[in-house]
């Protein structure tokens, strides 16, 4: 589990493809290895990686090729930013929301407008997703926790201070590029749990 908030921006050193369509990804990080150990996990742009080894600040995940085609992740190359955020201790302060580290989907940035003291920056998101993103919700996009300012019908923006653009890979993201969303995890599950109640008093005229 991870809070969406970036700890270091990371850099891509090697992506070398493995057996099957899988690939091991190696990410310089010299302050989220600086504990990290063989099975510790570490999000990469939202997406949570097993650390399968760790050298010099460099750590190494193996990446599946489920991963790769449901995430941006299979875009990576050798020396792109990538946002990293380490598994949340418990105990530790929860400074954005809960986040899996599983991605929902990948959207699309179309947009961005300066301000004085903010941007505010727009993104395109998979229809399947809409229903999850609502006005002054939360979401995650490349493992960032952000609320949404504006909801469209398949699009939606969120307001970005200084420190999210120097600190985090949206800083530099350009019209066209895909991004990782996940989605508030308790969104879903209220519409599963409503969803098993309606059915289950669907034959009983209403919901008691």
């Amino acid at each position: 589990m991870f809070t969406g908030i970036v700890e270091e921006l990371g850099e891509v050193v090697r992506v070398a493809p493995t057996a099957g369509d899988s690939a091991l990804v190696a990410v310089r990080g010299p302050l989220v290895t600086s504990d990290a150990r063989h099975g510790d996990s570490i999000a990469v742009n939202g997406v949570c990686l097993t650390v399968v080894e760790v050298a010099d600040g460099v750590f190494t995940a193996d990446v599946m090729g489920e991963t790769l085609r449901r995430s941006a992740l299979g875009a990576l190359r050798p020396g792109d930013p990538v946002n990293l955020e380490r598994a949340a201790a418990l105990g530790s302060r929860l400074g954005g929301h809960l986040v899996q580290g599983h991605v929902d989907g990948v959207g699309e940035l179309i947009s961005r407008e300066p301000a004085e003291q903010w941007e505010t920056v727009r993104f395109r998101l998979p229809a399947a997703l809409s229903r999850y993103v609502v006005e002054k919700g939360s979401i995650t996009i490349d493992g960032i926790s952000l609320t949404v300012a504006e909801v469209g019908a398949d699009e939606f923006a969120v307001g970005l201070i200084p420190t999210t653009l120097a600190l985090t890979t949206l800083g530099t993201r350009g019209v066209g590029d895909p991004v990782n969303l996940e989605v508030d995890v308790l969104a879903k599950y209220v519409e599963r749990l409503l969803g098993s109640r309606l059915a289950d008093t669907s034959g009983t005229g209403g919901v008691a």
